[in-house]
């Protein structure tokens, strides 16, 4: 760092998996006991020292630490400052297992509830927090990862979520009193910063970044208040690093004034997500003693950053604050680490695109040609001018037959009959019990499925052999599901890579990778797609599956598809037409085949939209828009079926609240949600919102290795119909069991099975 004083180029975190998803097979061995303590830690070190060397050798001016976790930054918080519930602190357990017994649960303590990160597909655990959490500086990872960095003799810059922003991402406690707010602990937090930043400070730290993600969206003047507050009492301590509060994930509207005005010394802000951004800051006149870090450089998006139009945004800022440096719009963590590595991946295509390790280059790039002119620079501008260019010419990704077909559509298109007659219809049609049970969709992926998969992928095996492996599968997996007694069947997925993965590689218009894993929570992958072009879906893509499944069976099974908004939000998705655009495109795809299922005697067909929430603007005014796209992709999906043939969805891990009028609005004829962790919190909601259709409350916490006991499963049933009556309830898990052993999963199943025949006993007594 040539200027201690100035942040300059950065990025606001990094991909902390590690290219191979190292962390997550050393946190999993750790977890199935294939490896001990030290060497999981082992393995982390070894992550965070490739990080920081990377990220010097990229030419960044300062380098971020305490980007890294074992599971979630928000948990690592909460550990930090000692406010983790006492049903975990008392299990007498280690540090570690502690640790991961709050990420996770065990038998006795349930884990902490998760949702989403914004509207990212991150998912973080939830604080639970009462009138007696009481914070202090119970652990050492933001000093102890600084120190380690700097035997590397790498100076680096601690990041820590912001104490706002943790106390309004957190839960009020079960048992804490009626009206109790989290925020009210903002004091005795900050307190416990205040200490931190000191001890940081005697350390030799330099500066430290606050993350305060929580205002771009809507807050109330008391919620502003709060953040000023903070701010006030952090920025007036006599022995501190300097400050840097970074707001990403969308304007700050009035949190921008706040930030302004406040005694910190510099501030980063998205001109990514909202570009007129850059407006309002160049018009705040309290920066100008302040550094101003412009995130020009897109950290959750896979485009090349087109060089002139984020130098010119950064260039807009000079003048308005002391300094002036350039950074990422938000942390790298939503992308992945390397395209170069992505041979698959059409050549053109691949020239198109820049992951987290091209992301720095181009930090650097804007921050050189910021601070010493682009004529420096003008051989690396030239080249990203070229592959900017090169996309935007590329005609050949219009479809004219896919757009002649959504033009002609009409809004009868996206009707159906009223619930009512559908229900009807349904019951006459499927003669299900009351309380009916399934399951989400899949079931365990077992080592030997995977092997079978990848030796088919490369060609080690012919397809007649993987037909008959995976036939195999779903002939056991509709076996098991009979002995257990499950009243609507599933075939298991047990062909599928991943929910979004599947899909994208057999429809037109996307393109997969190979090592393009991004951290969806915990030691949980995913490999997002990359959305480039006009879609359509060349051929059916889960029929054959489908109907050998109910070929097996005289139960019904379900046919099982990912929805348009998910395929969206769960990929990366191309940035030159709206989103409601490629949306409708998507739709028309799953359209096809919602109608070739039902042509094939499917019944049932479900159509999951977890992401629906994830992809909710963070600002109210923008809401009545997204909801009006979103519902109608999801119904043109969804429409053009019998009565008879009934549309079930699944939504998991979000705030249900926000979105009760989408979930109505979609029509579905039973929607299927988390419930396990909020102990039917959402039901009250549903209710309140006037809900009238199906619903299926979770059960069963899948992302915990707990087995739920009958007598659990039945206390959530009642609580279940205290809120909806008993026609329109279902019993079913969280979400899908891929993740899960057998060995969890069977004696699970069947206490949820017991625990519906036994509450169904008594509503028939």
């Amino acid at each position: 760092m040539t200027d201690p004083d100035r942040i300059g180029t950065t990025v606001l975190g990094y991909p902390r998996i590690g290219p191979d998803r190292e962390l997550k097979r050393a946190v999993e061995g750790y977890w199935a006991g294939r490896i001990d303590e030290a060497e999981l830690h082992q393995t982390a070190r070894t992550l965070r020292t490739d990080t920081w060397r990377e990220l010097r050798a990229a030419g960044l001016d300062t380098v971020p630490s305490n980007t890294f976790s074992y599971y979630d930054q928000v948990l690592d918080t909460a550990v930090l400052f000692g406010a983790l519930p006492e049903r975990f602190t008392r299990l007498g357990l280690s540090g570690i297992d502690t640790y991961f017994a709050a990420a996770r649960g065990v038998q006795d303590a349930p884990a902490l509830e998760m949702t989403k990160w914004f509207d990212t597909n991150y998912h973080y655990l939830v604080p639970e927090l009462g009138p007696g959490t009481a914070f202090t500086v119970a652990g050492s990872k933001p000093l102890d990862e600084y120190r380690e960095a700097r035997a590397l003799g790498i100076e680096t810059r601690p990041v820590l979520v912001g104490p706002a922003t943790f106390l309004l991402l957190s839960k009020a406690a079960d048992d804490a009193p009626a009206g109790f707010r989290p925020l009210d602990l903002l004091d005795s937090l900050v307190a416990a910063y205040v200490e931190l930043l000191g001890t940081l400070h005697d350390e030799g730290v330099r500066w430290v970044q606050l993350d305060e993600p929580a205002f771009a969206a809507d807050r109330t003047p008391a919620e502003l208040d709060a953040l000023a507050r903070a701010y006030q009492v952090l920025g007036a301590v006599g022995k501190r690093p300097k400050l840097l509060v970074a707001g990403y994930f969308g304007e700050l509207g009035d949190a921008l004034g706040v930030l302004a005005r406040a005694p910190i010394d510099a501030l980063a802000v998205d001109l990514v997500t909202h570009p007129s951004t850059v407006d309002a800051v160049a018009r705040e006149g309290a920066l100008r003693d302040k550094e101003v870090l412009a995130g020009v450089v897109d950290g959750r998006n896979i485009w090349r950053v087109d060089a002139d139009t984020a130098l010119a945004r950064a260039a807009t800022l000079l003048g308005t604050a002391a300094q002036v440096g350039v950074t990422t719009s938000c942390s790298l963590l939503h992308v992945p680490y390397d395209v170069d590595r992505e041979a698959g991946i059409d050549a053109r295509v691949r020239g198109w695109l820049a992951f987290a390790r091209q992301k720095l280059d181009e930090v650097v790039l804007i921050g050189r040609a910021l601070a010493q002119g682009t004529d420096t620079v003008e051989t690396e501008l030239a080249r990203a001018r070229a592959a900017v260019a090169d996309r935007a010419g590329a005609h050949d990704l219009r479809d004219t037959r896919v757009r002649a077909r959504l033009d002609a559509l009409r809004p009868e298109h996206t009707r159906r009959a009223p619930y009512a007659e559908r229900a009807a219809a349904q019951r006459a049609t499927l003669k299900l019990p009351d309380l009916p049970s399934t399951t989400i969709g899949s079931f365990p992926q077992t080592g030997q499925v995977r092997k079978v998969r990848a030796a088919f992928r490369a060609g080690r095996i012919d397809e007649a052999n993987y037909r008959a492996s995976m036939h195999a599968e779903i002939e056991k997996v509709v076996r098991l599901q009979e002995e257990l007694g499950l009243d609507v069947l599933v075939h298991g997925e047990p062909e599928r890579n991943d929910m979004v993965q599947y899909f994208a590689e057999q429809l037109d218009g996307f393109a997969a990778t190979e090592h393009g894993w991004v951290q969806s929570y915990g030691s949980r992958c995913v490999r997002p797609p990359i959305l480039y072009g006009d879609v359509s879906r060349p051929k059916p893509m889960t029929v054959d599956w489908v109907s050998y499944a109910q070929s097996l069976t005289a139960r019904p099974v379900k046919g099982m598809l990912t929805g348009p908004v998910t395929i969206l939000a769960w990929s990366f998705v191309r940035d030159d037409q709206p989103l409601a655009d490629t949306a409708r495109q998507v739709a028309l795809a799953i359209r096809d085949e919602v109608h070739d299922l039902e042509s094939a005697g499917i019944r049932i067909i479900q159509v999951d939209e977890p992401a629906l929430r994830e992809l909710l603007p963070l600002r109210a005014r923008e809401h009545q828009d997204y909801f009006a796209w979103a519902v109608d992709s999801f119904r043109l999906a969804t429409s053009g079926v019998s009565n008879s043939t009934q549309i079930h969805t699944h939504m998991c891990y979000s705030e249900f609240g926000d979105i009760l009028p989408a979930i109505e609005a979609i029509d579905a004829d039973v929607t299927s949600i988390e419930a396990a962790r909020s102990r039917m919190e959402v039901l009250g909601d549903l209710g309140d919102a006037g809900f009238s259709r199906g619903v299926g409350p979770g059960v069963y916490d899948i992302h915990s290795p707990r087995v739920p006991s009958v007598d659990e499963v039945s206390s959530l049933l009642r609580t279940a119909l205290d809120a909806v009556p008993l026609e329109r309830v279902w019993v079913n898990p969280d979400c899908g069991l891929k993740t899960r052993g057998y060995p969890e999963v069977e004696p699970a199943l069947r206490n949820i099975v017991t625990a519906a025949k036994r509450v169904r006993a008594e509503h028939s007594a």
